[in-house]
């Protein structure tokens, strides 16, 4: 399986991408917040990717700050969708990116107000997938925690039914009250690619495989039974994160390589 990584606002530099190339990392998910990527130079971005032999797989959309952007409130859903449009729009044109996650909701998201914000998210989706279907794009709905939309299979699956181009962005360590197994099973060939990460299964926690609770070696394999063949792409921090006091240094490249070669060989 191909191995990706998350640039998780690291500073967006030709280094990166040579860190990337050194340590056998093929594909570059950029994400990055708002600021950074209304900044972003993609032109560049093609230039070094070419020059050191790394895809650029995937832009994750900026999901903040979430007064600004939610595709689930109505107040908010057209000018989020707008902006998103734009950001595709100069990706997708200066630096052929093809693949586009997408929050489908900001939170908190009280019972009373999920149908209507359910409502609201499929529109914007589905508007989003009309416009990435005219680039040759596709929108990858990601599954999130907590209250936010899409913290279930079933709920993603409803979320999908908005457009037949939408398709799903799975994220390991965001199923707070479902089993991986049947998420995988119910989503099947809807999923894309990934976002791997461990967790304590009490909230997301964006911890590097190993350092939580996850079976990887049965989520790998029923990734794999299940015909996917996408990125096996990591999404968290290369610092060492505030709940999790056991990692004392940074995260590199290297690392992130080393710990996919575990899973994949069975070691871990």
């Amino acid at each position: 399986m191909k191995l990706g990584l998350s640039s998780c606002s690291k500073p967006f530099s030709e280094e990166l991408f040579q860190n990337y190339a050194a340590a056998g990392i093929a594909a570059m998910e950029i994400s990055y917040h708002r600021a950074e990527t209304d900044a972003l130079d993609f032109a560049q971005a093609k230039r070094w990717a070419q020059a050191h032999g790394v895809e650029l797989w995937s832009l994750h959309l900026p999901f903040a700050p979430f007064n600004i952007i939610d595709p689930s409130r109505p107040s908010l859903a057209d000018k989020t969708v707008d902006y998103f449009i734009e950001v595709m729009r100069r990706a997708n044109g200066e630096a052929g990116i093809t693949r586009f996650i997408v929050h489908p909701s900001a939170e908190p998201i009280p019972d009373s107000d999920r149908a209507l914000r359910m409502e609201t998210s499929q529109r914007s989706l589905d508007r989003l997938a009309t416009f990435a279907d005219t680039i040759g794009a596709v929108i990858c709905v990601e599954n999130l925690p907590r209250t936010c939309l899409g913290n279930s299979s079933d709920e993603m699956l409803t979320l999908l039914t908005a457009n037949d181009s939408l398709r799903v962005c799975f994220d390991t360590n965001h199923l707070l009250g479902e089993d991986f197994a049947p998420f995988i099973e119910k989503l099947g060939d809807k999923i894309v690619t990934t976002h791997v990460s461990d967790y304590d299964f009490e909230d997301e926690c964006h911890w590097l495989p190993g350092e939580g609770r996850l079976d990887w070696q049965r989520l790998y394999q029923t990734l794999l039974a299940s015909g996917y063949d996408g990125v096996w792409l990591y999404e968290l921090g290369f610092a060492p994160p505030d709940d999790l006091p056991e990692r004392t240094k940074d995260l590199t490249c290297a690392d992130f390589a080393e710990n996919a070669k575990k899973i994949f060989n069975g070691t871990l």
